[in-house]
């Protein structure tokens, strides 16, 4: 999968998981933690990338909130991941704020649908749909498919869903490559050091 970009947002979506893709909003370029989310804006565009609804206009604690939810889903996942039991407090807060009810719309006479529709009005109210994501993820997925990218330096995780189960990259066309141009060159120049 190709990540999506747009001219305000490097964020990348690859992990074939929203929680997973959150968290893949701290990700290392060049050797350095970069936080792609630098603004209330920058959060607000991935959450519309992301297929979430956003609303127009921030809470203006936004940032501050979307940091402290990204990082509680890392240590539960990352807890998860290792067997142990983590702490949900944090999530169960953003769980907490999310109030949706269900509006009956007619968009045409003959097709009725159900449409749902989110309290907006807090910061965690906003996220509250990727914090929805993550307890799906934690309660509902196979976590021996739930990997971090296997580059030493990457940060990056990913949801395997290949059918072989044997994905080692968060992508190959950043981590894999660059891994297989590293072996290359480490055989070529043991090769030479043999001649």
């Amino acid at each position: 999968m190709s990540p999506k970009e747009s001219s305000k947002s490097r964020a990348l979506f690859l992990a074939g998981h929203p929680a997973l893709d959150f968290l893949n909003t701290r990700m290392r370029v060049n050797e350095d933690l970069v936080d792609i989310l630098q603004i209330d804006e920058d959060v607000l565009i991935w959450l519309r990338q992301a297929g979430f609804s956003a609303p127009t206009i921030s809470a203006g604690t936004l940032l501050a909130c979307a940091r402290r939810l990204r990082e509680s889903i890392r240590s539960v996942v990352e807890k998860r991941k290792a067997g142990k039991q983590g702490d949900p407090s944090i999530l169960n807060s953003f769980l907490a704020a999310s109030q949706k009810y269900q509006l009956l719309v007619w968009n045409k006479p003959s097709i009725l649908t159900i449409d749902t529709v989110r309290r907006q009005d807090t910061a965690e109210s906003i996220l509250a749909p990727v914090a929805e994501a993550a307890a799906d993820l934690l309660t509902t997925a196979d976590f021996k498919l739930v990997k971090r990218c296997e580059d030493e330096s990457c940060v990056l995780w990913f949801l395997d869903r290949t059918k072989s189960h044997h994905r080692r990259w968060c992508s190959m066309e950043i981590c894999g490559n660059r891994h297989k141009v590293a072996a290359y060159r480490e055989r070529r120049h043991r090769r030479a050091a043999r001649a």
